[in-house]
C-alpha cells in the first residue's frame, strides 16, 4: 500500500529548543494516524511541516507524492487543514466563508455554491448560513473551520485537535462525517487530546513526547504494552478498605493503586474471569459490601499516563497556530 503522507528525520529548532529531534511517520493511503501526545511535545509542529506552513531544520516529507520542500504548491492543492482555531472571516456569513474557499480552490462559481451548501447541511448550520460568523458560537464556529478543510475534498486531511470546544453531540456527528470520508478513501493524520477520539478513529497511534516518538502501534498494541487487565474494587465501608486491599493485592500481578479518596482499588492481573470469581469469593467470605467489582482493560488514557507521565490535557500547543491555517487552505493561484 502506497504512503500518502511520508516523513523522515524531521527536526525542527526553536532557538535552544528542540520541538522535533528526527521524527519519521507513515501513513498509508485511505488510513488514519493518531498523534498523541502531551501539550508542547511537537504535535502541531509536526501539522505544520507537513501543510507546508513550516520549513524543517532536517529531515524530509512527502504528503500525496510531492516533496514539501519542493513542491509546496502541489502539496496544498491536495490537503485540507483544519488548526486549533477556527480560521474564518468573521464578516462573512457561514455560506460565504465556505464559497470563498471553493473559488480559492478554483472550483468554479456553482460547484463553490453547491459545495458549500452540502458542507453547511453535512455540519448541522443550515439555519446559521445567512449570518455572519462573528455572530456563531464557539462550537458553531469549529464546525465551520472543520467545513472548510473539506471544500475541495481533499485526498489527504490535517486535522489539529478537531473537536476541541464541541459538545458531545456535535463531536460525534464531526466522527460520523470523518468516517465516512475515510471510508471513501480519505487520508487522516489527526492530533487530538480526546483519548477515546484516537481510540474511536484511528487505525494507528503515535504517541510523541519532548520531540520524539515513545511508542506506536494500534490502539490494542498500545494497551498491551502498558500491561493486561485491571480489577477494580470499591469497598461500600471505608473502614474495611484496607482489609478488602489485603485480601486482594496476592491476586495481582503489581501493587494496587489506591483511588477515589481510598475506597477503591485498582490492581493489575493476569487471570481474567477466573481471578475475577476468586476475588468475589474472598470479599463474600469475609463479609465485605462492594459498591462495584469489575475488571477492565487498559484505555489508552492509561497508555498516555504510563509512557509520558501524566494525563492528557485540552489546551494550546507548542505555538500558536490562529492565523496560520487558512494559508494552507489556498491553493496557489
Amino acid at each position: 500500500m502506497t504512503d500518502a503522507v511520508e516523513a523522515t528525520g524531521l527536526i525542527k529548532r526553536y532557538k535552544d529548543v528542540t520541538a522535533l529531534g528526527g521524527v519519521d511517520l507513515a501513513v498509508p493511503e485511505g488510513s488514519v494516524l493518531g498523534l498523541l501526545g502531551p501539550n508542547g511535545a511537537g504535535k502541531t509542529t509536526i501539522v505544520r511541516i507537513l501543510s507546508t506552513l513550516l520549513r524543517p531544520d532536517g529531515g524530509s516529507a512527502r504528503v500525496a507524492g510531492a516533496d514539501v520542500l519542493d513542491e509546496p504548491r502541489e502539496v496544498r492543492r491536495k490537503i485540507g487543514l483544519s488548526g486549533q482555531y477556527a480560521a474564518i472571516d468573521e464578516y462573512l456569513t457561514g455560506f460565504e466563508n465556505l464559497e470563498m474557499i471553493g473559488r480559492l480552490y478554483h472550483l468554479g462559481r456553482r460547484r463553490s455554491r453547491d459545495r458549500a451548501h452540502e458542507l453547511l447541511a453535512q455540519f448541522g448550520l443550515e439555519d446559521a448560513a445567512n449570518r455572519p460568523a462573528k455572530t456563531y458560537s464557539g462550537g458553531m464556529r469549529r464546525r465551520l473551520d472543520l467545513a472548510g478543510a473539506l471544500v475541495a475534498q481533499p485526498p489527504v486531511l490535517f486535522l489539529d485537535e478537531p473537536t476541541t470546544g464541541l459538545d458531545p453531540r456535535s463531536r460525534s456527528g464531526t466522527w460520523d462525517v470523518l468516517r465516512e470520508l475515510i471510508a471513501g478513501g480519505t487520508t487522516l493524520l489527526l492530533t487530538t487530546q480526546y483519548l477515546d477520539e484516537a481510540d474511536a478513529l484511528a487505525d494507528r497511534i503515535v504517541v510523541i513526547d519532548h520531540g520524539r516518538i515513545i511508542a506506536q502501534g494500534t490502539a490494542d498494541e498500545l494497551k498491551r504494552q502498558v500491561g493486561g487487565e485491571r480489577l477494580e474494587v470499591t469497598a461500600v465501608d471505608p473502614a474495611r478498605f484496607s482489609e478488602a486491599r489485603r485480601l486482594l493485592e496476592p491476586l495481582g500481578s503489581a501493587p494496587a493503586a489506591v483511588e477515589n479518596h481510598d475506597r477503591s482499588l485498582v490492581i493489575p492481573i493476569a487471570g481474567g474471569a477466573a481471578v475475577l470469581g476468586e476475588a468475589v469469593r474472598l470479599l463474600d467470605e469475609a463479609g465485605i459490601e462492594v459498591d462495584d467489582l469489575g475488571m477492565r482493560r487498559p484505555t489508552l488514557d492509561d497508555v498516555f499516563m504510563i509512557l509520558t507521565g501524566h494525563a492528557a490535557e485540552n489546551g494550546e500547543d507548542e505555538q500558536d497556530d490562529r492565523h496560520e491555517p487558512a494559508l494552507a487552505r489556498k491553493a496557489d493561484r
